[in-house]
């Protein structure tokens, strides 16, 4: 599974709410996180959850995407796939079939931060599953014709979400157009021609170099505490001697001074939609005293049908059928502001965007108001109950965070931050965002859309 930086699509919507989602102000903790560090360096969380004797165990791995060398795009996603693929005493296949049998359910995914394991279970199974993990990230083997099998899966799985998909291959295009330096431009799945060339020496040395308990984060969440999970951590995880981990590159990138356009034009594509950003910091990169206010930025503009920009464009204006702004900040690298609209019936993508356009410029000279900050500080730490309530989600929201160089202490610390955000930090936040900075503009067109030159030629000859 791949776990993308989306800015187009629902998946960075759900990312943000997914981090987003703790506490409202005042009411003590979040999740309230114990949290230990094995004696191989292996960090290891748990949180506490009493409504059901089950467990989610997940195991975070500090390397994705973005640590891939130049020229082996994918490896890191090719890698989870060949985590199944059996060990020296777990044969290929059997790994989700015990899981399976002892009632679990188990999956993985990739980002261009980070790879994780994860499994749900029975509490009284814990043990079982951490046996089954450890094992795994030591003993893999390597089956030359297993990794021939998954790579035919991989190129097919870029077929079927990427290449057949018009606004996902706008996405891809779109990613590699903005960033100028920084390896968040490859796509998360790979290139297809460079997981072609991938080797079976390239995948064991990813594995050497990066699959160890010290570059590793254990996350424990249910029906146990600390003291029922760290025995068993150190029996399974804590025989594992740590290795040398290479340092990872601080990738940065240089400032965005001129604009671009992307466009793809497809006979699939019977919605046009067009989008732009710009490049913002994150909790990790940048001016990171902006990170917060951009959070609660969004949510003014794109939270819900009573947010500005669905409001102005769609409800009032009628002018589009979706419009909103995206921002996630839980990126070890930089992160996006973006925005993006569509036209409504009747309506043209270029009236849509004109109209988008100025609604931004009359933000950017105006400002979003106090009470408009206010409201969206409150919908956001009201929306955090219900995180409260998912154990999967906990232990999402604890492992990508602590995963990428923050802490637990920094998901408790959020709803006070948040809260803290005022009126004049939002709008100085988006004034640093979208000042004397080019942006990226993308455009979803249908394949007989005439360019701006033809319409120009066509105007001219009548």
């Amino acid at each position: 599974m791949i776990r993308k930086r989306n800015p187009f699509f629902l998946a960075a919507v759900l990312a943000l709410v997914a981090f987003s989602l703790t506490a409202r102000p005042g009411i003590a903790g979040v999740f309230d996180p114990e949290t230990a560090t094995l004696s191989n360096g292996m960090e290891v969380v748990v949180v506490t959850k009493r409504r059901a004797p089950v467990i989610t165990h997940m195991v975070w791995y500090k390397v994705g995407a973005m640590d891939e060398p130049q020229g082996k795009s994918g490896l890191a996603h090719f890698f989870e796939h060949l985590m199944f693929k059996g060990t020296e005493t777990i044969p290929a296949g059997q790994f989700s079939e015990i899981v399976a049998k002892n009632g679990g359910q188990e999956n993985a995914f990739t980002s261009s931060d980070y790879t994780a394991y994860y499994q749900s279970i029975a509490v009284d199974r814990l043990g079982l599953v951490m046996r089954l993990e450890a094992d795994r990230m030591r003993n893999l083997r390597f089956d030359p014709a297993q990794i021939e099998t998954e790579r035919q899966v991989i190129l097919e799985e870029r077929r079927s979400r990427t290449e057949n998909k018009p606004g996902a291959r706008l996405a891809e295009q779109a990613d590699a157009a903005f960033y100028r330096n920084h390896p968040y431009g490859r796509p998360i799945i790979g290139w297809a021609h460079e997981i072609r060339d991938l080797t079976p020496a390239d995948i064991k040395a990813f594995y050497d170099r990066w699959y160890a308990p010290n570059n590793a984060v254990l996350v424990v969440v249910g029906d146990v505490t600390m003291a029922d999970v760290l025995p068993l951590a150190k029996e399974y995880y804590g025989s594992i001697p740590a290795r040398d981990v290479p340092a990872k590159i601080d990738w940065r990138e240089p400032p965005h001074q001129s604009e671009g356009t992307v466009v793809l034009r497809d006979r699939d594509v019977t919605q046009p939609s067009w989008s732009k950003r710009y490049l913002a910091p994150s909790y990790l990169y940048g001016d990171t005293e902006h990170a917060y206010p951009l959070e609660v930025l969004v949510e003014v503009l794109s939270g819900g049908t009573s947010s500005r920009l669905y409001n102005s464009l769609v409800v009032q204006d009628k002018v589009a059928a979706s419009a909103g702004a995206w921002y996630s900040p839980d990126n070890r690298g930089p992160a996006a502001l973006g925005f993006y609209v569509s036209p409504a019936p009747g309506k043209t993508l270029d009236e849509a965007t004109a109209a988008m356009e100025a609604t931004i410029d009359e933000i950017l000279r105006d400002g979003v108001t106090e009470d408009e900050v206010a409201r969206a500080v409150i919908r956001l730490t009201d929306a955090a109950e219900l995180a409260k309530d998912s154990f999967q989600g906990i232990a999402r929201t604890l492992g990508a965070a602590v995963t990428i160089g923050r802490s637990a202490a920094d998901v408790e610390a959020w709803p006070d931050r948040i809260a803290a955000v005022t009126v004049d930090q939002v709008n100085e936040a988006l004034r640093f965002v979208l000042k004397d900075q080019g942006a990226l503009v993308s455009k979803l067109l249908p394949a007989d859309a005439p360019t701006q030159e033809a319409k120009a030629a066509a105007k001219g000859k009548s």
